[in-house]
């Protein structure tokens, strides 16, 4: 479990700190999305969360171990795949020889299926491989380190509409109860019925830090309604189909959780979205 406390952090002291007293618990066997604005601190703070940056107050612990130590038995159990990055002019196989042995849970079977699902080959030479592929081919291995914490900035950037299916697919197909995956993203819709819980981040805290069930418990969803039927809405958006709009809920109706409409009704009525979701359901 990941617990972050009274996280205080900024990039200049004559700034706004980016993050001001954020607290936060990454529990196992959940997907969780992490939203915000470009800008707002999403890959700050899964650096943070990996070690590799360090907050100026609070504490950011792995099993109770502080993550700045970087002690080995807790990076062992982080994995982060970062909006950006290259892989070496090297073969798979060498990538995942040189690689693998820091993570003892690493499964070679698994990463071959996963690229099986992504439909990639074992090449000769990563570097010459396009972003997307990159991005696929970085995902796989990080799902068979099977890592207890799994951290994804902005995964979808440079993958094509099919590849972003297959990687819902390979992200369901590799959780497991010991998992935790945090997914920053941008790209709401990607996440859209592979996550348990979001986080939303604005104005240095979380905004909102609930799990989809207490969400779709609280709010309903509806698309192509009529004018009449919205009445009361707490947020509502016309489209060529009718109207969307999220109405309270104070019977529990289920409807789908639509993802992007709750983050645009939540950063433009923050204190309402902190009222609404002030009590945990009893």
């Amino acid at each position: 479990m990941l617990q972050i406390d009274n996280l205080v952090f900024s990039y200049h002291k004559k700034k706004a700190p980016i993050f001001e007293g954020i607290n936060l618990t990454i529990h196992p066997g959940s997907v969780y999305g992490l939203l915000g604005k470009n800008g707002i601190g999403k890959s700050t703070l899964l650096y943070m969360m990996s070690g590799l940056m360090f907050p100026h107050k609070g504490h950011i612990t792995l099993d109770g171990v502080e993550v700045r130590r970087r002690r080995p038995e807790t990076l062992e159990k982080i994995f982060l795949v970062p909006e950006e990055f290259d892989l070496p002019a090297i073969s798979v196989d060498a990538y995942v020889r040189r690689n693998s042995v820091f993570y003892p849970c690493f499964d070679r079977e698994q990463f071959d299926r996963y690229l099986t699902d992504f439909e990639l080959e074992p090449v000769k030479n990563l570097a010459k491989t396009s972003m997307g592929q990159k991005k696929k081919y970085l995902v796989s291995f990080a799902l068979a380190t099977n890592t207890p914490l799994l951290l994804m900035d902005e995964p979808t950037n440079g993958m094509d509409i099919p590849s972003k299916s297959q990687f819902r697919k390979v992200i369901a197909s590799g959780m497991t109860e010991q998992k935790s995956i945090v997914i920053s993203t941008h790209q709401v819709r990607d996440l859209e019925n592979m996550i348990d819980r979001i986080d939303i981040l604005d104005g240095g805290r979380l905004l909102l830090d609930s799990d989809t069930t207490t969400i779709t418990s609280r709010l309903r969803f509806v698309k192509g309604a009529g004018e009449d039927d919205i009445e009361g809405a707490l947020y509502s958006v016309s489209t060529i189909a009718g109207y969307s709009a999220i109405l309270p809920n104070p019977t529990g109706e289920e409807s789908p959780l639509d993802i992007e409409m709750l983050f645009n009704y939540a950063i433009e009525n923050p204190t309402e979205i902190e009222r609404l979701f002030a009590n945990p359901v009893k």
